[in-house]
């Protein structure tokens, strides 16, 4: 895009799965990258939708990667949604998560029958007719749907994978509720890390792998995106997408040479 210069960047966001880590490997080029971004004294923040870990073990994961990664620098699905439950109330959920991101949950009270929140994460193997039919008939008696995030697929080692999206879709068509969407590409999202490094969006640049969540969620909360070319980059995907990031580049690698 005309006039845009990462040399102008006041702060950066990087999504984790995908830009700097794929699986259970680091993006060759991450952890200079970050060093870099650090040693020209420009804040940044680390975004994640992944629902399937807890913030402490995540931080463990990645600064197992020898990320400098601080953990009150991530902002995941996960955290937000536990900020979002409190300005509710601490109200009574249902949660569909795993054991491990249950605990950035343990302040809530929990019903298995008349929850006020059914929030969703992923639940892996979990899913099938009979879970799905249980939470159909709590929104039907009246309690409303957190989506920890909508997205349509991720990234594992073997490909890519049907993400919750799918679900969530489908139990807003059969309950007619709209789910309200915490994570990526949700506007609040965003907002939550802006709001934490004390700059606005115009200041900020977002670094993805999704065309969506990540680069289409940033920019509609206006910020700049760069595409990278790792994690669930896929070629075809981007040219079907309306979407335009202002930047793509090979790899977060590429970063320090544009700074």
């Amino acid at each position: 895009m005309s006039g845009f210069s990462l040399k102008k960047a006041g702060g950066f966001l990087f999504d984790l799965d995908g830009v700097l880590y794929v699986g259970d490997r680091a993006v060759p080029g991450a952890v200079e990258a970050i060093n870099f971004v650090r040693s020209k004294g420009i804040p940044c923040r680390f975004t994640t939708n992944t629902t399937t870990r807890s913030l402490e073990s995540l931080h463990r994961k990645v600064t197992a990667f020898g990320l400098p990664v601080e953990k009150k620098e991530i902002f995941s699905a996960t955290t937000a949604a536990a900020m979002y439950l409190r300005h509710k109330g601490s109200p009574a959920c249902f949660f569909m998560l795993t054991e491990d991101p249950l605990k950035d949950f343990a302040e809530f009270p929990t019903s298995e029958t008349k929850p006020q929140y059914v929030v969703i994460g992923d639940v892996g193997k979990r899913w099938d007719y009979d879970l799905i039919n249980k939470v159909f008939n709590m929104m039907v008696d009246g309690a409303e749907l957190i989506a920890l995030h909508k997205g349509r697929y991720w990234q594992v080692e073997e490909g890519l994978r049907v993400d919750i999206g799918a679900f969530v879709a489908g139990l807003e068509f059969t309950t007619g509720k709209t789910a309200t969407v915490i994570g990526k590409p949700s506007a609040a999202f965003f907002m939550y890390a802006l709001e934490d490094m004390g700059l606005p969006a115009g200041k900020v640049v977002m670094v993805g792998d999704d065309i969506n969540n990540d680069i289409g969620g940033a920019q509609k909360a206006g910020m700049k995106a760069i595409l990278v070319k790792t994690g669930k980059y896929r070629e075809e995907l981007v040219a079907q997408s309306d979407i335009k990031p202002n930047l793509i580049i090979e790899s977060i690698a590429d970063l320090p040479g544009l700074i």
